[in-house]
């Protein structure tokens, strides 16, 4: 029987000391009996998965974890969600990330009140994103629906060197001063603010409202690039592997990667996700994989709305719903390499991604690696394993 390699991602679960835990972390705070263990008898350290002069992000981040460096491979992160849509970008076209967001007036300035208009409902979205690609969409642009409050606009002939921020940095901030700069500017905020007359009344806000949910009040575009050029995980590292994940970006990753993106009923992406069915996914990929990459959400999404108590439930659930049960499988099957981080941090006190190094746990040990007393950042500076260049992290998991 071959080898088998697992990476497990609680996307964004390392973060920053907080005064309402007593100078702990979320991470800290979070009773994570599994994740400790594993701290305690394996490899225990920190990586920086992002690179020096990108902004930090789930794309640059994911990818380094996987062993490609964003300098050399990374063209921006709508053209990866657009792999996972079935949309393949032909040669001139440049893909935006597409955000359905949630705006309101406060003292005469409009602010972002929520990036996810609310984690709008994907029917809600979809039927939002078809009006638009009718009376907005032609022959230059078209918008193609993805889940949740996540879409995608191709814009044919388009400009990319346009600096655009994302939605979820400026949580609670006036838009003003964050909007679209550079050349090809006035053409993306024309389409922003019709898309703005266009959505207010829609039947979909309608019922939104009436249920006493967030609308989707605008779109917010951003994210933007071309069409990568990537290796397949099998010509990189001869390995055919397995990806699981219920975010567009991450999928968009393992198709330009060539591994099998496997689809979980029920997985959402936050709180209410089917951890069981992910974990039972990663189980029983392994019996036609050497290679499984899951990849969890929730504690990230947690982190951008600044609650507290959703991330540390997020982290405990990974523990408990993802950890202990593929972790019981791997030590009755035997012969396995697992390899257990968050891709960055995304601290609940400044409700974005941050770029500082993140813990990371290798299990079984490496040689010449050390064990911590449990799965915390302060735990894994103790130790002084420290992964400088998060492309590596990945050969340490292979053993090369």
């Amino acid at each position: 029987m071959s080898t088998k390699y697992l990476i497990l991602i609680g996307d964004g679960m390392a973060d920053r000391p907080l005064a309402q835990l007593q100078g702990r972390t979320s991470l800290e705070a979070a009773h994570t009996p599994n994740l400790d263990r594993l701290a305690r008898q394996g490899c225990l350290g920190l990586v920086k998965t992002i690179p020096d002069g990108f902004t930090p992000g789930s794309d640059v981040a994911n990818l380094a974890v996987l062993g490609y460096p964003a300098a050399e491979f990374y063209t921006g992160r709508a053209p990866l969600e657009a792999a996972n849509i079935g949309v393949q970008l032909q040669p001139g076209e440049v893909a935006y990330r597409c955000n359905l967001v949630a705006l309101a007036n406060q003292d005469g300035q409009v602010i972002m009140r929520d990036f996810s208009a609310g984690h709008i409902d994907t029917n809600s979205a979809r039927q939002l994103i078809k009006t638009l690609d009718e009376q907005l969409g032609g022959d230059q642009v078209r918008f193609y629906a993805g889940t949740s409050y996540r879409h995608l606009m191709v814009w044919r002939n388009g400009k990319e060197q346009i600096q655009c921020t994302p939605p979820h940095d400026i949580s609670g901030q006036q838009i003003g001063q964050y909007l679209p700069q550079g050349d090809g500017v006035d053409f993306l905020a024309d389409l922003m603010q019709r898309s703005q007359k266009i959505m207010i009344n829609h039947p979909a806000n309608l019922e939104r409202r009436r249920q006493g949910k967030l609308s989707a009040d605008s779109i917010w575009l951003w994210g933007q690039g071309r069409a990568p050029q990537l290796p397949t995980l099998k010509q990189r590292y001869g390995l055919h592997g397995a990806l699981i994940s219920a975010v567009d970006l991450l999928k968009g990753i393992g198709i330009y990667l060539g591994l099998t993106v496997i689809n979980v009923p029920g997985a959402t992406g936050y709180l209410d996700t089917n951890y069981a069915g992910k974990a039972q996914a990663a189980i029983d990929a392994l019996n036609d994989h050497d290679f499984v990459y899951l990849h969890l959400e929730a504690p990230d999404e947690a982190g951008h709305s600044g609650d507290l108590n959703a991330k540390i439930e997020a982290i405990e659930a990974f523990d408990q719903k993802i950890v202990a049960p593929v972790l019981q499988h791997l030590e009755l099957r035997g012969d396995f390499h697992l390899l257990i981080m968050p891709d960055h941090a995304t601290p609940v006190s400044i409700k974005t991604h941050s770029a500082e190094p993140v813990p990371f746990i290798l299990y079984p040990q490496i040689p010449a690696g050390k064990s911590g007393g449990g799965y915390n950042e302060k735990e894994a500076e103790k130790t002084g394993v420290f992964v400088d260049d998060g492309c590596r992290i990945i050969h340490w998991l292979l053993g090369r």
